[in-house]
């Protein structure tokens, strides 16, 4: 035992370890992209089997949606249940009929991080009965589940815990190993926070016994090293899950709702192989499960899961083959984000309910939007992870890159003007992520809104990402922007290029003098790095150029700048077979799931352990690319920590030579001569080198109607405004964009 002292700052050591582990802010073209998907209208009837109620135990569910478990920040903050209740109600009355909170410790070993989360007496318990009165006044027919999470192996904690001393590859603490006492007293906190749940007002708790997590450690052979009765054979790695659900179920009695979260695809090397899968699931039906709820993956998996580049429903085929070995209700999960999609899995029976998180996030209102038949209003989840998942990993709240009020609803506001207020006449140059947001929120809101943009489509830099395969999801959000924005009243001026105050008062609107409010959302063009012979070669493209489709890049290419838009960059060229013609949109629904698994080695037969089969060949791209930096960092450091990964190790599979550390000297007939760290230097023989080494503001257009204030002030704006690329350009950052555009016109 560590004294009470040790154990605090033993704790301390923990959080900073969680803080340092944590680090990135994916960039690119993926966060400042464009798109103009489209969304047939539907009937209010189009989804019958999501729209159904579901009986599971002997509860009635009001329909097929789940909201799967997300870690907010907000449990950890002061004044955060308050702020939970407001984010939980919100989707409630958007009508999601079930819902399931973040992970909640049965003790302090099982922490996902020192002083995160837990339940385990009266006190912890009270705070919990403002979520679940919140969630049922907002909808009496929700229901709000609360997860029991124990961390085990993944604790960012000395005191951590697991079946074996055997360390994780995600944590720096090794694990302490559970004496069988040890084991015996989890399973009754396990029973203890369940019933401490249920006297909070929950109606049920969802047991996490998959993504790597303490249950799912004592299942595999790979962690569990035991030689009681709690190790060795499989029927004795599945007694910890088994006696768990029995222990709950006896102290919450058979009116509550028992979720168990069971991993179906481990997809690391050890894993469980599919027979026992279905034993698992067949002894957790015999124990009073009501539901079980798919797990893939564990966080150490080497195999993206949830992230753009996966294909939608990549993994409801797991749940699929589940189906007819169990009689409860089974839920798939992970890149659902639309209604169709969802229909599509449970219509081929594949499941009988749908697990969605960031969807969620992104629109609290999807349910109640597919109901009404109207899923082109759907603020769609693009899977980017940039302000959920990648915020949890640097300890700051989690939120939605396209919605930025989720988690913040009792801080971030968007109120109609008040009777007496004036309504403004605003206008709005660019139409990327920034103006786009901005526009929607002020017309919303009740202003007179015209947008402006020289472009004959809405969208900005985000009708580039669309076209990066595995990033087609960004349609979507041009798709939702252009539906609300015409929706709400916006005046919008395509192929209209704004230079200053006469070009902005030709288009007022009527019975205006003068617009009161300009937003300049004019964004950025690349900047040219002044290297010897470039300007002048034609080997030379910018990379807008190339991948708009306006540039045919050669067979030997050099990318100068390996940031997020340099990644972005060689993915198309990696995948220029997959790429869509000028003048065709991007299809989200077109990445096809079993050609994702044959790239990243997934047994959709699932005969091997962990589902897991040598990766397949790389996409034959017919080209030599070299990625280059300037910096001695590793290419790709800035990408986001739970996506740069993938994206490294996708273009090292196909043959990308990243190098960093390159001194760029010259541009010539014969290539690119650079120098290597060691300062020797050489010539790379491309046919083509591609710009993507930075960007610069367009903020000029703010500077024209400032000074024109100075000579002109009736005429001129009242007042002039910068957001998005033309406000910061160091990174192309559509979070931070769409929050400017959001916030500003909030407060107009």
């Amino acid at each position: 035992m560590l004294r009470a002292g040790a154990w605090t700052q033993a704790c301390r050591v923990g959080a900073q370890a969680w803080a340092s582990a944590a680090s990135g802010g994916a960039r690119g073209l993926a966060r400042a992209s464009t798109g103009g998907g489209k969304v047939a209208g539907v009937s209010k009837d189009e989804y019958p089997l999501l729209m159904s109620p579901l009986k599971a135990g002997n509860t009635v569910l009001k329909n097929r949606v789940l909201m799967g478990s997300m870690h907010t920040g907000l449990e950890e903050e002061d004044g955060g249940f308050e702020k939970l209740a407001a984010y939980f109600a919100a989707r409630a009355a958007g009508g999601v009929g079930t819902m399931v909170t973040g992970g909640v410790s049965c003790n302090r070993a099982g922490w996902v991080k020192p002083f995160a989360a837990k339940l385990t007496n009266a006190r912890e318990m009270e705070p919990h009965k403002l979520i679940t009165s919140a969630v049922h006044d907002a909808a009496a027919d929700s229901k709000i589940v609360m997860q029991i999470l124990h961390a085990g192996r993944y604790s960012y904690s000395p005191i951590a815990v697991a079946p074996s001393r055997i360390k994780s590859p995600i944590s720096p603490f090794s694990p302490w190993a559970l004496t069988k006492r040890g084991v015996r007293n989890t399973i009754a906190d396990f029973a203890a926070t369940a019933a401490l749940a249920k006297e909070a007002g929950y109606d049920g708790v969802e047991i996490m016994g998959s993504e790597g997590y303490l249950i799912n450690e004592f299942i595999s052979a790979a962690t569990n090293k035991r030689s009681d009765e709690y190790g060795g054979e499989y029927a004795n790695r599945i007694r910890f899950p088994l006696d768990i659900v029995d222990a709950v179920r006896q102290a919450v009695g058979s009116d509550f709702l028992i979720i168990f979260r069971l991993s179906m695809l481990d997809l690391v090397s050890g894993g469980s192989v599919w027979p026992e899968v279905v034993e698992l699931a067949v002894k957790l039906e015999e124990r009073g499960v009501d539901i079980i709820n798919t797990g893939i993956g564990w966080h150490e998996a080497r195999i993206p899961t949830i992230a753009t580049l996966v294909p939608r429903g990549s993994f409801s085929w797991v749940t699929g083959k589940l189906k007819g070995e169990v009689g409860i209700p089974l839920v798939a999960t992970n890149r659902i984000n639309m209604p169709h999609v969802a229909e599509r899995i449970l219509a081929a029976g594949e499941a009988d309910m749908i697990s969605m998180a960031r969807p969620l996030l992104a629109d609290p209102d999807w349910v109640n939007k597919a109901a009404a038949g109207e899923p082109e209003t759907i603020n769609t989840c693009i899977g980017c992870n940039q302000a959920c998942l990648d915020h949890v990993f640097s300890q700051e709240r989690a939120t939605c890159l396209v919605n930025p009020l989720a988690a913040y609803e009792t801080e971030r506001k968007i109120k109609p003007l008040a009777a007496d207020a004036p309504r403004k006449h605003v206008a709005i140059v660019g139409s990327g992520p920034a103006g786009l947001a901005a526009a929607t929120v002020a017309a919303q809101r009740g202003h007179d809104v015209s947008l402006f943009d020289g472009a004959d489509a809405l969208g900005g830099q985000f009708n580039l990402a669309k076209r990066v395969p595995g990033k087609e999801e960004f349609v979507e959000t041009i798709r939702y922007y252009s539906t609300m924005a015409r929706k709400h009243g916006v005046r919008i001026h395509l192929g209209t290029r704004i230079g200053g105050v006469d070009d902005l008062n030709a288009h007022l609107p009527e019975g205006a003098s003068r617009f009161d409010d300009v937003i300049v959302a004019t964004g950025i063009k690349p900047r040219v790095p002044d290297i010897p012979g470039l300007k002048e070669s034609p080997k030379a493209a910018i990379y807008t150029d190339v991948v708009s489709g306006r540039v045919e890049p050669g067979t030997r290419v050099a990318i100068i700048g390996a940031g997020g838009i340099g990644f972005d960059t060689a993915e198309y060229l990696v995948h220029y077979d997959h790429v869509v013609p000028q003048g065709q949109e991007p299809d989200p629904d077109a990445p096809k799931p079993a050609e994702f698994a044959s790239q990243w080695g997934v047994d959709m037969e699932h005969t091997h352990r962990g589902g897991l089969l040598p990766a397949g060949s790389p996409p034959d791209h017919g080209r030599t690319i070299y990625l280059l930096q300037r910096k001695s960092s590793k290419p790709g450091a800035g990408l986001g920590k739970t996506t740069g990964w993938a994206k490294r190790k996708m273009l090292a599979d196909a043959g990308v030579h990243m190098m960093p550390s390159v001194q760029y000297k010259a541009v010539t007939d014969d290539g690119l001569v650079i120098t290597d760290p060691s300062g020797k230097e050489t010539t790379l023989e491309v046919d083509t080198v591609i710009i993507c080494s930075g960007q610069i503001s367009e903020s000029w257009l703010k500077d024209t109607l400032e000074a024109a204030q100075v000579k002109t002030p009736d005429a001129a704006p009242a007042a002039v405004h910068l957001i998005g690329g033309a406000f910061k350009a160091a990174e192309l950052d559509a979070k931070a964009a769409i929050l400017q555009g959001t916030l500003l016109a909030a407060k107009l």
